[in-house]
């Protein structure tokens, strides 16, 4: 559920030798866009796609001097039907503000909902409609970050789940030759249905090889086999796994 996620590593990844390089002054709009194709889309640890690939994409438009910002990113999902409903796309918008707290310090935040289109979970025994609206804020420190999510709305269909949270700590380390290491933990709280709640991590690598960029990782979680297995195929969606993104930003 959602594909800031990678644009969040770079960007954390980059930040502190960006605040310390004097580069050029910066136009005071961008406009970028991304794609990316991933061996499996994993969103707090666990596979929106039933543990197979999927493509991805987006757009993101920021003001520097003020450090707004909005954008719009997609991917294929399997999850929704999975659980009795239907739609295969997930669509995310947000909008937030990033900035300096001091030289040291930097926050983000912001608001981000999750479209689900045509999901019908609603219609289905045991699910509310998919869509789902999270608040968040966001502080860093040099490479670390730490960032809380809370939802203001059900979360992604589970019944009476309003106020739910996600905790997410990790660090995005320079480690020489282009390559930054991505270390990430996750808690994942589910507001009365406390057998969905689950820790989630990731140990990993990103380079940026020009053409695209490429990112490696391992993640894994805790989260229950019978709470997070394909209603398809039985499988554990939240197993521990080697995943691959290859990614281009324009």
């Amino acid at each position: 559920m959602n594909k800031l996620l990678l644009a969040a590593v770079l960007c954390a990844g980059f930040a502190a030798h960006a605040a310390q390089a004097q580069e050029a002054a910066r136009p005071d709009n961008e406009v970028s866009f991304n794609a990316a194709v991933v061996s499996d889309y994993r969103y707090r640890g666990i596979s929106q796609t039933r543990l197979q690939p999927a493509v991805q994409g987006g757009v993101d438009y920021v003001n520097n001097p003020t450090g707004l910002y909005i954008g719009a990113w997609t991917s294929s999902i399997k999850w929704t039907k999975d659980a009795g409903g239907d739609g295969d796309v997930e669509l995310d918008l947000y909008a937030g503000k990033r900035g300096q707290v001091s030289d040291a310090v930097s926050y983000d935040v912001g608001v981000l909902t999750y479209v689900y289109p045509s999901n019908g979970l609603k219609h289905v025994a045991g699910f509310v409609n998919a869509d789902t609206t999270e608040v968040y804020g966001q502080l860093g420190v040099g490479p670390a970050y730490v960032k809380y999510s809370h939802a203001v709305t059900n979360l992604f269909g589970f019944v009476d789940s309003k106020n739910s949270g996600y905790l997410d700590v990790g660090a995005n380390i320079e480690a020489g030759e282009g390559f930054i290491i991505n270390l990430h933990a996750g808690h994942q709280e589910v507001k009365n249905n406390q057998a969905a709640d689950y820790t989630d991590w990731k140990v990993g690598a990103t380079k940026d090889f020009g053409i695209v960029t490429g990112a490696l990782a391992v993640v894994g979680t805790n989260a229950s086999k019978t709470a997070y297995a394909s209603p398809v195929n039985g499988k554990f969606t939240g197993k521990t796994a080697l995943l691959l993104t290859i990614s281009k930003t324009f």
